[in-house]
């Protein structure tokens, strides 16, 4: 159970990174020092009256902070309530839930972690490849991010630092690879040995779905991070049901609760 103390975040800080893109800061209980790469929050500000509904938002870092924790999150502001959530400031509160959601799972005998990333897609990879350059000594990191232009690449400075290699592309061409991103991993797949590599993919639900064509035919495992609206974030409300194949046959499953990490190939796509 969540105490009140859990439920409450501080704003460290929050600032636009990029246009459109910003990064917050926030304090949060000691509960989320377990927090796993591929769990997300539900974020809402404080005192904000109803029918305003927290936001799902992927954890970008995490580190310990005076008795509790503090987590980033980097996030665009595409909607009504993630834009007013971008102009809050320094010392204002937030309600949170989490951590949320279950986690990537790490084969043990991955010896290349590939990481794929579209657009805002690159926050929950970030804190993967921090995990992974930390507690995984000896396992190689690829991380491939694509955004529109160079303006919207996002965490390279991060990924740098966790010694991956980085291969960028654009829609236009502004940087790296001209083209989608998932055109740039499929030119490069046959060079990894499917049996100690794995790839774990965030992004809008059109790449995933490519990504899903791409490795179709290919031994490769594949892990996605899915993207969905919710409105409880706890698999009451229904909101966020996908379909999945499964050995009894097609079922429904949540992202919030069920996920949001799932098995590439166990996705039904329409």
């Amino acid at each position: 159970m969540f105490t009140k103390e859990d439920l409450n975040a501080e704003i460290l800080s929050n600032v636009e990174v990029a246009p459109g893109h910003y990064l917050m800061a926030l304090s949060v209980s000691r509960v989320f020092r377990d927090a796993q790469p591929g769990q997300f929050v539900m974020l809402r500000p404080g005192g904000r009256g109803v029918p305003f509904l927290g936001r799902p938002l992927g954890i970008y870092s995490l580190a310990d902070h005076d008795e509790g924790a503090r987590i980033e999150i980097l996030y665009r502001a595409a909607g009504r309530g993630t834009q007013v959530i971008s102009t809050l400031c320094e010392g204002d509160r937030m309600e949170i839930l989490g951590p949320l959601g279950n986690r990537f799972d790490l084969p043990p005998d991955m010896d290349t972690a590939v990481l794929v990333a579209g657009g805002i897609g690159i926050a929950p990879l970030v804190f993967l490849a921090q995990q992974l350059s930390c507690r995984s000594a000896g396992v190689r990191v690829v991380v491939y991010i694509g955004a529109r232009d160079a303006a919207t690449l996002l965490g390279l400075d991060r990924v740098k630092v966790c010694s991956a290699e980085v291969r960028l592309s654009t829609d236009d061409g502004s940087a790296g690879y001209r083209g989608p991103v998932t055109d740039l991993f499929r030119e490069d797949l046959g060079s990894f040995d499917a049996v100690k590599t794995a790839v774990f993919a965030c992004g809008p639900n059109p790449m995933l779905k490519r990504m899903s064509e791409i490795v179709a035919d290919h031994p490769i495992s594949c892990q996605v991070l899915m993207e969905e609206r919710m409105a409880c974030g706890m698999g009451a409300c229904l909101g966020c049901t996908i379909e999945v194949r499964t050995r009894q046959g097609v079922q429904y499953r949540q992202v919030c609760s069920d996920g949001p990490v799932f098995d590439l190939r166990e996705i039904v796509w329409r």
